[in-house]
């Protein structure tokens, strides 16, 4: 009897456990490439772009669904590279008025947030933009 609590019960519990564990999916961490996030003017914007360093990206908007999508490997390609060229600078304060738009990015561990957008900013927000135009469908 002894030897049976010994060998077969450890087997049970350890069978038991194994269908009650999540899946191992749930516990890997992405790591961010690059964040956008627009916000603001009279329309009221809230766009948010994050791509992961794996190639996918996490898409929202004010208004709609939260969307994942992976990028192509061009896409991919593109964007690393206007990011190589990418100078953050320092974050601008906000304008007199209520219709500007606020260009938030998060890069290498730095963030900044723009109402003009910058030569070195303009080809990495736009990557962004198409990615969140072309993948982005609410359902």
């Amino acid at each position: 009897m002894k030897i049976w609590r010994i060998v077969v019960l450890p087997a049970l519990l350890l069978a038991l456990g194994a269908g009650v564990a999540p899946p191992a999916q749930a516990f890997t961490a992405k790591t961010t490439l690059v964040a956008l996030h627009k916000q603001g003017g009279f329309a009221g914007l809230a766009d948010r772009v994050i791509v992961y360093t794996d190639g996918c990206a996490r898409l929202s908007r004010r208004t709609g669904p939260t969307v994942d999508k992976c990028l192509t490997s061009k896409e991919m390609r593109t964007l690393r590279g206007h990011l190589k060229l990418l100078r953050l600078g320092r974050s601008e304060a906000q304008p007199q008025g209520a219709d500007f738009i606020k260009y938030t990015i998060a890069y290498r561990g730095h963030r900044v947030s723009r109402y003009t957008l910058p030569a070195s900013w303009s080809p990495v927000v736009r990557d962004l933009e198409k990615t969140l135009e072309k993948y982005w469908a609410p359902d």
